[in-house]
């Protein structure tokens, strides 16, 4: 490796060494969702907090299978479609000490999975009075990133396409513009489809990603946590070294001068 520098992840003081945010969703089994965090080196796993069944216990409890001395959780606000409905799953992820690092995800429509951005603002102003290090999921939306820094927030997430949609980057240059707009970490969340659009997303300078669907819902999980591991640092260092520019006609890759005639 060259001796191109890199600025550490950074989030809320916290230095992860790993740009890989990955789920806890959809996987085949607890089993399995555990060998994929362990092939994507994450060191930050979310879990949906309205989802988790808090009655089941041993290897039946999704929290049985998470490493939390490797991981560091991130409770989620999924199916949250409010506000206030947002607002009191966080503080019961705190109540069961899960953590008072969140997820904020407010939903605006059942059939994209869009966020409400209105929703996600107010929600996000209320948790960071209350002390919570807030990473919002929102639009592809410069404007309301700025809002949701303004607000207090930790980073922003937005969205790469439809969750769970796998279409991949579906506007790069939204991207390009909210990380030029704000100073907090940018985190693609949603929409990644497989290790190429991790890299291209990693390419464009944001700071991490977070996927879920797209490493669960592979043929083999394991093996596609491996590639997006490799994808993540692969379009990290692409970043970092700098792209050529692209020229609308051919340009011979070896010098022209000195040619044996």
């Amino acid at each position: 490796m060259s001796g191109i520098a890199d600025k550490p992840f950074t989030l809320a003081g916290v230095t992860f060494t790993s740009r890989l945010i990955v789920g806890t969703g959809r996987y085949p089994s607890h089993a399995v969702m555990k060998q994929c965090h362990d092939a994507s080196g994450a060191e930050l796993v979310t879990v949906a907090v309205r989802r988790l069944d808090l009655k089941a216990t041993g290897e039946a409890s999704l929290m049985n299978w998470i490493d939390r001395n490797k991981l560091r959780l991130l409770p989620n606000t999924a199916l949250c479609y409010t506000a206030d409905d947002a607002v009191r799953t966080c503080r019961l992820a705190e109540e069961l000490g899960m953590s008072k690092w969140v997820k904020l995800e407010v939903l605006g429509d059942e059939k994209t999975l869009y966020p409400d951005v209105e929703e996600t603002l107010k929600a996000a102003r209320i948790l960071v009075k209350e002390g919570f290090t807030v990473l919002p999921y929102t639009s592809d939306d410069p404007i309301t990133a700025r809002k949701l820094e303004d607000a207090g927030c930790a980073a922003v997430m937005p969205l790469a396409a439809p969750i769970g949609s796998g279409l991949g980057i579906r506007n790069p240059h939204n991207l390009r513009l909210i990380r030029e707009v704000v100073k907090v970490p940018v985190i693609v969340d949603a929409g990644v489809g497989t290790a190429s659009d991790a890299a291209i997303a990693m390419e464009l300078g944001v700071d991490a990603l977070l996927m879920n669907t797209a490493i669960a819902g592979a043929k083999d999980p394991v093996r596609m946590a491996v590639a997006m591991k490799k994808a993540v640092e692969a379009g990290r260092d692409a970043f970092l070294a700098g792209r050529i520019p692209r020229k609308a006609y051919g340009s011979a890759s070896s010098p022209i001068e000195g040619l044996v005639e």
